[in-house]
């Protein structure tokens, strides 16, 4: 009932490539028969209607189809990952999982019933309407993290509108609002989605060689590691028409270097959160960090410096904290925002706002500087407590070359001299050895 659309286009595409996974091609028509697989799974498994199920899963034929299966049972999805590892359980609590479903890495599948009865308000509402939902955690970056909850209909409802089919990388993972976009955008208008089990620069660069791949959705840190990797050079990147990129903010330099080696890959920022969905989007340019962003479903507006969305498709509420909407219904992002005619610029979450005695500081901004200097392969700004000024700017630095903590600190201070103001260059320094990204190749940054 609610992918009839989904499953019929499925039926229409019968013999196209709907996914590769492990170097093996899945007709559409295959994973149609792996969906009905899944729906006698669930009944053989006594999953009752409604229930509250934790999918932990990446990318797979099994799990496409399981996740497919749940919708149809009007089941409440929690879905995981291995970005997740360290607190599945906490997760599982939280979503009142009542079933726990995780597919091995050879996509072999287990059941596990728990002992629990879901009762949150938020659940009760999606079954008296009879919905399924989908229950996405944040990754945490700057606090607890927190259990968004959707209805599954509105957020599948822009997908109807057939657009071009393209053969995607699946880079953004199974249990993330982007990853699920990907999916659903793919499948819809009988594209190819390439699954990859290692999400290094080598193994991507080599999928876009080897399966003609269109379009990259990523992130900024991922772009960069691709650069710093120099992977792209024993690839074919031919096919490659579109990079599109979210999740933090993309660092200006990043992006005009990546655009100068790649000048006929057109590069398009996305926007999107857990809460509220994916926008469409429109940047100014490849090289601009200028984007338009909105569609049909959504509306947006800048109050107080910050961006604002109201969406059909906007969450119907947190497990576990208090609702983000205004009392007119405004979702408020906490992005901090420029605003020029009809276009934005994201300069960065609020609460990573550095506050150097009054003055603003956006950590992507002295980032950005930094990224110029010869040998750095990744840099992480924040704050730092300072009874002076009440904080400090405070860089941390991944060097590929061997020199000492002091040496750098004058290099830096004479490279920032005349490319930012004073308070904005770092007053303390630190030289880290393992890279500032989580599995979602996702910077950790976060105010001391």
């Amino acid at each position: 009932m609610f992918i009839d659309f989904l499953l019929e286009r499925f039926k229409i595409y019968d013999d196209k490539r709907a996914l590769i996974w492990h170097n093996e091609a899945y007709s559409y028509g295959r994973m149609l028969e792996l969906v009905e697989n899944s729906r006698a799974n669930l009944e053989i498994d006594r999953i009752p209607v409604g229930s509250v199920v934790a999918l932990d899963a990446d990318f797979s034929p099994s799990s496409i189809a399981l996740l497919l299966a749940l919708i149809e049972r009007k089941c409440i999805i929690a879905l995981l990952s291995r970005a997740v590892n360290e607190k599945k359980q906490e997760f599982c609590n939280i979503a009142e999982a009542e079933y726990i479903i995780s597919l091995s890495k050879d996509d072999r599948v287990s059941f596990i019933k728990q002992n629990r009865i879901a009762t949150h308000d938020i659940h009760a509402a999606l079954r008296s309407k009879g919905h399924p939902g989908v229950i996405l955690f944040s990754s945490g970056s700057t606090g607890k993290s927190k259990a968004a909850v959707h209805d599954f209909i509105p957020l599948l409802e822009k997908f109807k509108t057939k657009r071009h089919a393209k053969c995607t990388i699946a880079f953004l993972l199974f249990d993330h609002i982007g990853g699920l976009n990907t999916m659903f955008y793919t499948f819809s208008n009988g594209g190819c989605l390439v699954a990859v089990q290692d999400r290094s620069p080598e193994s991507v660069c080599s999928a876009i060689e080897k399966y003609q791949v269109q379009t990259l959705p990523t992130s900024p840190t991922f772009i960069n590691l691709i650069m710093l990797s120099e992977a792209y050079k024993n690839h074919n990147f031919g096919s490659l028409e579109l990079v599109t990129y979210g999740t933090e903010v993309m660092l200006e330099t990043t992006l005009r270097r990546f655009h100068s080696l790649f000048p006929a890959v057109r590069l398009l920022q996305t926007y999107g959160l857990s809460e509220v969905g994916i926008l469409r989007s429109k940047s100014k340019s490849s090289d601009s960090l200028w984007v338009k962003v909105g569609g049909e479903e959504f509306q947006t507006r800048i109050r107080n410096g910050m961006l604002e969305i109201k969406a059909a498709s906007a969450m119907l509420g947190y497990l576990n904290a208090p609702s983000p909407y205004t009392e007119d219904g405004w979702f408020m992002t906490q992005d901090q925002v420029e605003v020029n005619g009809e276009y934005i610029k994201i300069l960065g979450r609020s609460s990573e706002i550095i506050n150097v005695g009054g003055e603003k500081v956006f950590p992507a901004e002295v980032e950005s500087i930094i990224q110029l200097m010869e040998g750095v392969q990744e840099v992480t700004v924040s704050g730092v407590p300072s009874p002076i000024t009440g904080q400090i700017v405070k860089a941390s630095i991944k060097l590929s070359t061997s020199e000492s903590l002091k040496d750098f600190r004058i290099r830096l201070i004479q490279f920032c001299r005349d490319k930012l103001p004073g308070f904005k260059i770092p007053q303390k320094l630190e030289i880290v050895e393992n890279w500032m990204h989580n599995d979602r190749f996702k910077k950790m940054r976060r105010n001391g």
